[in-house]
């Protein structure tokens, strides 16, 4: 099992071409921990943002009354990947992993590959 930290480092190291890494409580939106990011790219703000994005689909499948679990969300930018990944293991329920990739870089079956296992460590 894997600590938050360990968990952003692994996700920093692991996948080509990563630019910042959070983990995310999405009942609250907080981060608990970032690793990377830059000036134009605050993973805090981000964080709270995605929440948002994460809740209005977990409504929606609700209203639908679809019974899936979410895995994932990638939203592509011109040239970003962003990846959202759901916990889904009891020590991880109601948080998820945000990975922000170099589109030019990296690798998209590699990274979602990659942020599965990291999931699956998480240990909260």
């Amino acid at each position: 099992m894997a600590s938050v930290e360990v968990s952003l480092k692994e996700m920093m190291t692991a996948v080509e071409g990563a630019l910042g890494a959070a983990v995310v409580d999405y009942t609250s939106g907080m981060a608990l921990g970032t690793l990377g990011g830059s000036r134009d790219l605050d993973l805090t703000v981000a964080s709270a943002g995605n929440t948002d994005v994460i809740r209005a689909k977990v409504r929606t499948m609700e209203q639908l009354g679809l019974k899936s679990r979410i895995e994932d969300f990638l939203i592509t930018l011109e040239s970003q990947y962003h990846l959202i990944r759901l916990a889904s293991s009891r020590s991880g329920n109601g948080l998820f992993l945000y990975l922000v990739l170099d589109k030019d870089r990296s690798n998209l079956a590699m990274a979602r590959h990659q942020l599965r296992r990291v999931e699956e460590e998480l240990e909260v």
